[in-house]
């Protein structure tokens, strides 16, 4: 029986499952808000949102309504920069955190606004909520340790006479192929623990040297290109490697990679993966810091817009969060070799 993948909601125009999501979601929310916010319902989860985060924002743009036309303010059109600012300050007792959310629900109502063709800019869009510590992601790998890390993990010598004709050898030599195939897609394609995980063999574009990675309700949809050193090997596993596989336990499933064991858990061989590595490297801590490690070599290379592109996100602003760390790292630079006598 094969392992169907699962569907989850996504931004994209052509999600397979977007407008039944949709629909499911306006009709409960529709009950719930006043039919005044109906389109607003509908742009926000049209937008990825789950329901939850849709009817915070609502709250958040009746709140800031609400304070408009207690400022006896009749038309939204004549809304401006400072206008938003007395609304923060009016906020008073309010913690900055909580100012922030608050924020959000606004700056997503006037995006709203100019979607309906009502306003032409957003006059919330450069306000921001001073005194909201950010705090570096992970501790990062540089693109020369990243490249080491791929490099070090060794695959069993497949000449070795001694062990070679041993069943537990043969399964060894099979594992680490594919793991050096999943260690390569986290380190040059970003990839985090679900999108390996639901990869199914016609995402893998080798003609194209390319790559599908199918978004999900927190990330985008993206096509990225394959390294030239990981298409032989993917083609390797793809023709031989996968089968036997899936003639260990006489499986059957679309899904890329295969699990040696009877477990179809992912996770489990992610494990088995990230101990190896810590070995290798002890700064390695998870999959995660691998991938905020990638972003931020991306940052340095791409513009911020490319960048939100290749690693899925949703919103630019869960990109320029991974810049903190690029600044951490000028910063590291400058002490060592500038520092303040």
């Amino acid at each position: 029986m094969k392992t169907k993948r699962k569907i989850y909601l996504s931004k994209t125009a052509d999600s397979r499952t977007r407008k039944k999501k949709v629909i499911d979601d306006v009709t409960k929310l529709q009950s719930k808000l006043s039919s005044q916010y109906n389109d607003f319902t509908i742009y926000l989860l049209k937008k990825g949102y789950s329901s939850t985060t849709t009817a915070q924002h609502i709250i958040e743009a009746n709140r800031f309504l609400q304070w408009v036309e207690q400022q006896n303010i009749d038309e939204i059109e004549t809304i401006l920069y400072n206008d938003v600012l007395g609304y923060v300050q009016s906020l008073s007792g309010v913690k900055n955190r909580t100012k922030d959310l608050y924020l959000r629900g606004v700056k997503q109502y006037f995006n709203f606004l100019i979607s309906q063709n009502i306003i032409a800019e957003n006059p919330a869009e450069h306000v921001h909520i001073k005194g909201i510590k950010r705090k570096t992601l992970y501790n990062i790998l540089n693109r020369q340790e990243l490249d080491k890390l791929y490099n070090d993990y060794q695959i069993p010598d497949e000449a070795n006479d001694k062990d070679r004709n041993q069943n537990w050898f043969k399964q060894s030599v099979i594992v680490s192929k594919r793991n050096k195939i999943i260690l390569g897609m986290m380190i040059y394609q970003g990839m985090n623990t679900l999108e390996l995980s639901r990869l199914v063999t016609s995402d893998i574009k080798l003609r194209e040297g390319q790559l599908f990675i199918e978004g999900s309700r927190r990330s985008n949809e993206r096509i990225l290109k394959l390294e030239a050193h990981q298409v032989l090997d993917i083609m390797e596993y793809q023709l031989k490697i996968r089968e036997q596989l899936l003639q260990l336990n006489n499986k059957e499933t679309d899904l890329f990679f295969v699990s040696a064991g009877t477990s179809d858990r992912f996770t489990n061989a992610v494990s088995k993966l990230m101990e190896k590595l810590q070995k290798l490297n002890k700064k390695v801590i998870s999959i995660k810091q691998i991938r905020a490690s990638v972003i931020t070599h991306w940052l340095k290379l791409y513009n911020l817009r490319e960048v939100q592109y290749m690693a899925g996100h949703r919103f630019v602003s869960s990109t320029e969060g991974y810049l903190i760390n690029d600044l951490d790292d000028l910063q590291e630079e400058i002490t060592k070799y500038h520092p303040i006598s």
